[in-house]
């Protein structure tokens, strides 16, 4: 399968918002919020900095979607960025209640990749394994799939390239969908480009 060239815009950003409502996840919804992102990602192509994303496989059970980021700055301080800051690099779009929530990662196996306002919490994702600077594995539902009932685990895997550090963010998912998961794949591996590359920028800047 060809690979896509994904790149992060404002537009990108407010298209994909991971504060959708599990029942607007409709199959026209999903069709229209795919229209949109093409037509976002067609004008930002050639902005810098970009994520490599792929949907390396779909069926009637799930799909695997794949995003990778390379980046100069050395892997102990992009993992310490990973676990420690990600309340000042995950895209508030992409959360439950926005510039209220606050997000943090326990990184320990059984840790919370929790947001948190006020009195109201979320568990996006469970940590389930930790090998710092190698892999950060979480499961669970992100975002609006957890609603939809569905299941996989999220691998941040740190490897070398030459003297870059390259994270590569894969997330295998499984589930039942009435509508399939030819719409929704695009979409999850979109936004998680938008996120991968919210730890890019962070790092590098």
């Amino acid at each position: 399968m060809n690979r896509v060239l994904v790149t992060l815009s404002i537009e990108m950003v407010t298209c994909l918002p991971l504060v959708i409502h599990t029942a607007s996840l409709s199959k026209n919804h999903l069709q229209q919020t795919a229209m949109k992102t093409s037509i976002a990602l067609a004008t930002t192509l050639l902005v810098a900095p970009y994520a490599l994303g792929d949907v390396t496989f779909i069926s009637d059970n799930g799909f695997i979607v794949e995003n990778r980021i390379e980046t100069t700055i050395d892997s102990k301080t992009v993992w310490h960025a990973l676990v420690n800051d990600v309340d000042k690099w995950w895209p508030k779009d992409h959360s439950w209640w926005g510039e209220q929530g606050t997000f943090r990662i326990d990184d320990k196996a059984g840790g919370c990749f929790c947001e948190i306002a006020g009195d109201r919490s979320a568990v996006h994702m469970t940590i389930s394994f930790v090998d710092p600077e190698s892999t950060l594995r979480m499961t669970g539902g992100l975002g609006p799939l957890q609603g939809m009932g569905m299941y996989g685990a999220l691998d941040w895997a740190f490897s070398q390239q030459q003297d870059n550090t390259v994270v590569t963010l894969t997330y295998r998912m499984q589930g039942i969908n009435p509508d399939g998961f030819e719409a929704l794949a695009p979409i999850v591996d979109r936004v998680q480009a938008i996120q991968l590359n919210g730890l890019k920028q962070f790092v590098e800047n």
